[in-house]
C-alpha cells in the first residue's frame, strides 16, 4: 500500500481545532482530543494511493478539481489528490453545504 505525503492547509486545520474547542467547552476534553486524533488519522488514510475518491459535488470545489471524502457521516473533507501528495483544503460540516 503506497502512501503519499499529507499537507493540511490552514483553513482545514482551523476548523478541526474550532470543533475540538467547542467539544472541550462542553466539558468533554477527552472526546475533543479523540476527535482531533481521528480527524488526522482520517487525513492520513486519504494518502493511500490505491484508493480513488470521487470529485466533489459542490460547484465551487468541483471547479477547483477537489476530491471529497466523508468523515464520521457528518463532515466533508475536500482535498487535492496529486501523484505524490494529498492537500487537505477544507473540512466542513455537511449541513453547511446545502
Amino acid at each position: 500500500m503506497g502512501k503519499r505525503e499529507v499537507t493540511i492547509l490552514y483553513p482545514a486545520a482551523i476548523i478541526v481545532a474550532e470543533i475540538a474547542f467547542y467539544i472541550e467547552g462542553e466539558g468533554l476534553p477527552k472526546t475533543a482530543k479523540k476527535f482531533v486524533d481521528e480527524a488526522f488519522a482520517f487525513f492520513e488514510k486519504l494518502s493511500d494511493n490505491t484508493l480513488e475518491h470521487a470529485p466533489c459535488r459542490n460547484r465551487k470545489w468541483r471547479a477547483s478539481e477537489y476530491k471529497c471524502a466523508i468523515f464520521r457521516k457528518k463532515y466533508m473533507v475536500a482535498f487535492i489528490s496529486l501523484t505524490n501528495e494529498i492537500v487537505i483544503c477544507d473540512f466542513v460540516n455537511m449541513k453547511l453545504l446545502r
